[in-house]
């Protein structure tokens, strides 16, 4: 994957999380929060932390699936091998046309 489309895929997953962290955290208090059923022992600013990152993660994977997803036909289909003399026999762009035994 280029840096271009690792850029494409975490600046609005990073815009995304820190919008959404804004919210969450608007609405609920860090100390109010209970994983399976006992409070959570860390200080605020690591809850904070910790909760950005998951939605990092969460908004990055769905910006990844989106970039998977607008691949064309051509992207997909192409052969992976560059040089025309290592591409497996029967292979149509193979540089002595040879076909399948």
């Amino acid at each position: 994957m280029d840096g271009r489309k690792l850029i494409q895929i975490l600046w609005p997953a990073f815009v995304i999380a820190g919008a959404a962290e804004a919210v969450f955290f608007t609405v609920f208090d860090p100390r109010d929060l209970r994983l399976y059923g006992e409070p959570l022992e860390a200080s605020r600013t690591a809850i904070y932390s910790v909760g950005f990152f998951a939605l990092w993660l969460v908004a990055a994977a769905s910006s990844a699936l989106t970039i998977f997803f607008q691949r064309t036909a051509a992207e997909i289909n192409r052969c992976p091998i560059p040089d025309a003399r290592d591409r497996p026999v029967g292979c149509p762009r193979r540089a002595d046309g040879g076909t399948c035994s």
